[in-house]
């Protein structure tokens, strides 16, 4: 008996754990509409929303100006003339 209720503490535990974040970056980074509404909201009231939020926020803002990262690099096929 106590070995049960010893195993059934250590289920519920496990399942109070920390959920999955229901905003992504990616998400965030496609909705440029609640992207610019929680910037505002990470720039007023950061403490309430948390730090680990407000950095997908920074995260998903970066994506979006700078792209993936996987466009290189192309040089123009003449040189500059000054």
């Amino acid at each position: 008996m106590n070995k049960i209720m010893l195993l059934m503490l250590a289920v519920v535990l496990t399942s109070c754990g920390k959920s999955a974040p229901t905003e992504t970056v990616e998400s965030l980074a496609a909705n440029p509409e609640r992207l610019k509404e929680l910037r505002q909201q990470c720039k007023t009231d950061r403490a309430k929303l948390g730090d680990e939020f407000c950095n997908r926020v920074a995260e998903a803002t970066n994506r979006r100006f700078l792209g993936n990262g996987k466009t290189p690099y192309n040089p123009p096929k003449e040189q500059p003339k000054f």
